[in-house]
């Protein structure tokens, strides 16, 4: 009679059991042939360079550099760093371009690096012409002299290494 009683308790359990399984297979089968398209906000959500990765985030924070940049607009020429706005503008040069050349290729880093790109080059622009009007040359006779500078400094350091810090600072 115990026999019996786990013989009927066990076909109880296949029969609800074996149902499930079927629609299981069938809906997964079913979803995996005609799966319906996703919004573009879950595309977005999903994607390579979307807001659950690095790829979003780094440029969002980048903005900070854009802005912070675009904020000195209206700061005097007098004021402003020539070496500061040079690096800004080549580093949003180099990284335009690099923005290319990695995988995922990421646009929207892309766009911040060129903005960044812009807001030095004006910043540069504008240190440059408001030297050379102090001086009375013109914008090419000024950056060559700039150019200049630099490379004396760097051949003083090379001459002698223990007044790095005094040829770089120019002391």
């Amino acid at each position: 009679m115990s026999a019996r009683l786990g013989m009927r308790f066990g076909a109880a359990m296949r029969q609800s059991v074996r149902p499930q399984m079927r629609t299981t297979q069938r809906r997964f089968q079913s979803t995996t042939a005609t799966q319906p398209e996703a919004s573009g906000l879950s595309k977005f959500l999903n994607s390579e360079v979307g807001p659950k990765t690095v790829h979003f985030w780094a440029p969002i924070m980048k903005w900070g550099l854009v802005l912070a940049g675009a904020a000195d607009f209206t700061r005097p020429a007098s004021q402003l760093s020539l070496t500061q706005n040079l690096a800004l503008m080549c580093t949003g040069a180099i990284w335009t371009r690099w923005c290319f050349v990695i995988k995922p290729r990421n646009l929207f880093l892309a766009s911040v690096n060129f903005l960044l790109f812009c807001v030095g080059a004006t910043q540069v622009t504008r240190v440059l012409s408001y030297q050379s009007e102090l001086k009375g040359q013109t914008m090419g006779e000024m950056a060559m002299e700039k150019a200049k500078e630099g490379t004396e400094k760097v051949e003083q350091a090379a001459k002698e290494p223990g007044k790095v810090k005094e040829a770089v600072v120019g002391k």
